[in-house]
């Protein structure tokens, strides 16, 4: 194991996290509880000390899964989960009102079957509500002792800033990967001046950066990729010569391309903690010893001219999943749609 941490606030972490969000669905079905709680156990028993969840993950089920694994365990990792995306007689909900969060942290904190999140995001921005008044009430829960810090996931460095000028933010969650290089227009450089921790999500491609990928017609029918323009053909399949790329330089190193993904991530941003997410052991083992592989100067400057963008073919949101968030887009983007 790497001796090398990184900091989200006054915690330092494992270079590598772990996003719990498919163990209970996005990608396919929940996994069997009982093999869930053993994975995560697991994962904690390998060194994983920063795990990610929300409200929204199974409808509340993620959470409750690591309350009932971990709960032993809870002074052994840093917890972070998020509101403003959540549910309400089955289905989901958006709401970012003061109130709302409140309440949706005191579910979480019963879920969770602990007495503090260490670190909350703001899941989403709600467009009918001022994000100051949104951090505000997240500000109170810091000031009650029932959050430790707070973060924000899929906005813009606008908003980062105007949340930022409220209370300190200590993380801000986005898609990034060699696919997805959106934070790379605006949202790394304001975290690096604010002091704010980059945390990427899909780290390795929404599971596209892998040596055996699944492939568009084997994807189950309630996996979210297949609502992603860049997970159907055309797009799937033009992209298959940079996956080519990839594997080409994980087998010279003697790698994984799940690994050349996430050292890629880790090289790119010093601060970034990336969160993969898996239900797989092996992968769990792997993810966490990429920490360890240190890419050259030369390789890095390969992979960002490989990756470019514009080489990617499709885009990573429908329209209305992107008309959700506020994270800046390429210009070619844009013209898209």
């Amino acid at each position: 194991m790497t001796g090398i941490t990184r900091n989200i606030g006054s915690s330092e972490v494992h270079p590598i996290g772990l996003g719990c969000m498919n163990l209970s669905h996005a990608y396919g079905p929940a996994q069997e509880r009982k093999e869930a709680i053993a994975f995560l156990q697991k994962a904690v028993d390998i060194g994983y000390n920063f795990l990610d969840t929300a409200t929204i993950y199974g409808m509340g089920e993620n959470e409750k899964l690591i309350g009932d694994a971990l709960k032993d365990r809870r002074e052994r990792y840093v917890l972070a989960s998020k509101c403003v995306m959540g549910f309400a007689d089955g289905k989901r909900s958006l709401n970012a009102k003061p109130e709302a969060i409140k309440s949706a942290c005191t579910a979480s904190l019963k879920r969770l079957q602990t007495d503090v999140i260490d670190l909350y995001y703001m899941h989403r921005p709600d467009p009918n509500v001022p994000i100051e008044d949104s951090v505000g009430a997240l500000a109170d829960l810091v000031q009650e002792g029932k959050i430790r810090m707070i973060g924000l996931s899929e906005m813009s460095a606008e908003m980062l800033q105007r949340a930022h000028a409220v209370h300190p933010i200590a993380a801000m969650q986005s898609e990034y990967s060699l696919m997805t290089r959106n934070p790379e227009i605006a949202v790394i450089q304001a975290c690096a001046q604010l002091g704010v921790t980059f945390v990427p999500f899909s780290p390795v491609g929404r599971g596209f950066l892998a040596d055996d990928p699944l492939t568009p017609d084997e994807y189950h029918k309630s996996d979210l990729r297949r609502t992603f323009p860049r997970f159907s053909d055309p797009h799937y399949s033009a992209n298959l010569s940079l996956l080519k790329i990839a594997k080409w330089h994980a087998a010279e190193l003697g790698i994984t391309v799940a690994q050349l993904a996430l050292a890629w991530c880790l090289a790119q941003d010093p601060r970034c903690v990336p969160i993969p997410g898996t239900t797989r052991l092996k992968h769990l083992q792997d993810n966490f010893a990429a920490a360890d592989v240190v890419l050259s100067e030369d390789r890095l400057a390969e992979l960002n001219n490989a990756f470019a963008p514009e080489t990617v073919s499709g885009l990573r949101y429908s329209a209305p999943a992107q008309a959700t968030v506020t994270t800046e887009r390429f210009e070619f983007e844009q013209q898209a749609g």
